[in-house]
């Protein structure tokens, strides 16, 4: 072999080394910032067990039904008490609900674990049927129709 020939073989090789490299990295750090933007999905059983635990230290979605008469305004959002029918947890939310929000629905609500034992919340999603209704609307009456 002569010594150009061996000289373009070790540049592909660097080449092939170099975009193997930067795949590698770019894995990861995709890795990592996917990582970041994970919520998981608990049930209240399941995330009152894993805080038991000393898990779900991180943000999470929270599924459950409001514990009819437990809702409670506070200064910037609500308070209530979730159940999936196994175990309660108490969520403060902070902002306002959905309209849809009352005693009995069925709420997914995104936060984590508070200090005083609450879940903190600041999103909260309602789960409503699948048939949609709009309201009734009563056109006024303006003027003679003549």
């Amino acid at each position: 072999m002569s010594v150009p020939t061996r000289r373009r073989l070790r540049t592909r090789y660097l080449v092939a080394a170099a975009v193997c490299g930067a795949a590698i990295v770019a894995v990861v750090v995709l890795g990592v910032v996917l990582s970041e933007n994970v919520v998981y999905f608990r049930t209240v059983s399941e995330a009152v067990d894993e805080r038991a635990e000393g898990g779900a230290g991180g943000r999470f979605r929270l599924a459950g039904e409001v514990v009819p008469g437990t809702i409670e305004e506070i200064g910037d959002g609500v308070r209530f008490d979730v159940t999936d029918g196994a175990a309660t947890a108490t969520v403060v939310h902070h902002g306002d609900p959905p309209d849809l929000f009352d005693d009995g629905a069925p709420v997914v609500c995104e936060g984590r674990w508070g200090g005083d034992g609450a879940f903190d919340s600041d999103r909260i999603m309602i789960k409503h049927g699948s048939e949609y209704q709009p309201p009734e609307v009563t056109t006024p009456v303006t003027g003679d129709p003549s």
